[in-house]
């Protein structure tokens, strides 16, 4: 496995379905606003940016919070313009947001993202013009499924006892084309700590699965 890849300090294209079929490209953006939308939730529900730096939006039926923070949007921006390159050619493996304790340094908790491309050995051409027959209601449903759980999140984490901030890391292959503004990160694991594995859903191009794992604090 490769290195995690680390960027240091919107709009998103909307899927691209046609009479109920997902493209390589559909699903590419279908997975690139899931996660603009995830680690922005995330953000909000463990307190890591204040509540009044986001605003309400309605998406997938549900109402979503998304930051005003302008430092923050174009860093998110940044990441999902590289990722949108790496999930069309396959070549990203997992997105983890970092949550780490501001003073300690201490990771605290880390949102893994799997994603798994069904066309990673399929040439370019024949990628592209691949398409998935899931309906997109169905994957709007699974897409639901795992924000809801991100919002109830605060019922089984525990508490951050100190302020926080994040990283957020990519593992991607290692013939993949890397920017000079990405270095290597230590992969920020956690010595100590329990496991929740959540919901997933899956275009049939991308699978996208999520586990959080938390720091247990020692008795």
């Amino acid at each position: 496995l490769s290195h995690p890849l680390f960027f240091r300090m919107s709009s998103v294209a909307q899927e691209t379905i046609t009479s109920n079929v997902i493209t390589l490209k559909g699903s590419t953006a279908i997975v690139k606003e899931f996660f603009n939308y995830s680690v922005n939730s995330i953000l909000y529900q463990r307190g890591i940016y204040a509540p009044e730096s986001f605003n309400r939006v309605k998406n997938y039926g549900l109402t979503m919070m998304v930051t005003t923070d302008e430092t923050l949007s174009a860093y998110m921006n940044n990441i999902l313009r590289q990722l949108e390159v790496w999930l069309m050619n396959g070549s990203v493996q997992k997105l983890i947001l970092v949550v780490k304790g501001s003073e300690s340094g201490e990771t605290l908790e880390r949102w893994v993202f799997d994603v798994e491309c069904k066309l990673k050995d399929v040439d370019s051409a024949e990628a592209a013009a691949a398409i998935s027959d899931k309906p997109a209601k169905e994957v709007t449903q699974e897409i639901q499924a795992i924000i809801r759980q991100i919002t109830a999140s605060v019922t089984f984490l525990p508490l951050l006892n100190e302020p926080a901030c994040f990283d957020l890391l990519v593992y991607a292959d290692k013939q993949a084309t890397v920017p000079v503004t990405w270095e290597d990160s230590d992969p920020c694991f956690i010595a100590n700590s329990e496991q929740v594995k959540l919901r997933s859903f899956d275009t049939k191009i991308h699978k996208v699965d999520l586990m959080v794992s938390y720091k247990v604090d020692d008795e």
